[in-house]
């Protein structure tokens, strides 16, 4: 009978009893997830729809390649390496981020630093990921560095000029290591050089592993690249400039180097070759370091430029 509230084992209440414990698992729900993610990454939100269209749009736009006065643009791969490059400031023009990505401390200083900077945000899929990094373990994140804006080798003259002073350049022969071109522009920046010259081909070029090595400097000192090199340096000798090359086997020692107060080009080869054939004959004085240690036949480029680039700057005070 409808109402009967004595009726056999009828519900008279919607609260429930005891029921089984849950074990832990809802305590996730108890924990703090973090700060809100900015809405480039919250799903279904409007400005996250719009990013993962501009990722897909700027990953299948053809890259600049890597002639006239452009380099091509980059990417650095995996959540350390991406983190270790918004640290050091290295120049971004966007950070990808994987759909859906397992979130840690890593991924969240990465968004973090990115949004302070002002670096877009792009949400795309595992599998756009993978193919704009070509298959490499990019672990969710990637981060895009823009094409650098090679100087030409006569603006380095004009730097000079702008200051009035003798041009103090650095020019690389043969140098591939991008750390070794990072540490010669951080000692052009430290001893008052007017920049760095480096060949188109077969050398070093304005990496992601440059920029970290130079730690900031490369946004102040010029990198000019060459098609030529021994042309650069013959322009640069016409133009009245001394160019001095670096070699173990030199006629003349760095102490008895009269001219390092005076418009000069360093040059600085390889390691393991030294100078090439062509450079080392279109140098006006071959000059090389005394080493009273004598524990190490040479020293890698971006030492003996340092080396050299502080005798300059000594001179010149």
């Amino acid at each position: 009978m409808a109402g009967n509230s004595q009726r056999r084992n009828r519900r008279t209440s919607n609260k429930k009893g005891a029921t089984v414990g849950s074990g832990g698992q809802r305590r996730k729900g108890l924990e703090g997830r973090g700060p809100t993610p900015p809405a480039e990454m919250r799903k279904g939100h409007k400005k996250s729809r719009v990013a993962a269209a501009q990722a897909r749009r700027s990953a299948s736009r053809p890259r600049p390649g890597g002639r006239g006065g452009k380099s091509a643009s980059e990417m650095v791969v995996g959540r350390n390496p991406v983190v270790e490059a918004l640290r050091a400031d290295i120049p971004a023009t966007a950070v990808y981020v994987q759909q859906f990505i397992d979130n840690d401390d890593r991924v969240r200083e990465a968004l973090r630093l990115a949004t302070d900077r002002g670096v877009a945000l792009m949400e795309a899929p595992r599998a756009e990921l993978d193919r704009i990094t070509a298959g490499l373990n990019h672990q969710g994140l990637v981060l895009q560095i823009p094409p650098y804006e090679y100087a030409h080798p006569d603006d380095l003259l004009a730097e000079a000029d702008d200051e009035g002073a003798d041009p103090l350049i650095v020019a690389l022969d043969g140098v591939t290591d991008p750390r070794n071109l990072g540490a010669v522009v951080r000692s052009v920046a430290a001893f008052g050089g007017h920049g760095v010259v480096v060949p188109e081909r077969r050398a070093a070029h304005m990496t992601a592993g440059a920029w970290k090595t130079s730690a900031g400097t490369a946004a102040r000192v010029p990198v000019a690249r060459a098609t030529n090199l021994t042309r650069a340096l013959e322009a640069y000798k016409k133009a009245g400039l001394t160019v001095v090359g670096l070699a173990a086997d030199g006629d003349v020692e760095l102490y008895d180097l009269e001219v390092l107060d005076g418009p000069v080009v360093i040059v600085a080869g390889s390691e393991g070759k030294g100078l090439s054939r062509l450079v080392g004959e279109t140098c006006d004085l071959l000059v090389r370091i005394p080493m009273p240690g004598g524990a190490a036949e040479s020293l890698n480029a971006g030492v003996a430029a340092g080396v050299v680039l502080y005798e300059a700057a000594r001179r010149r005070a």
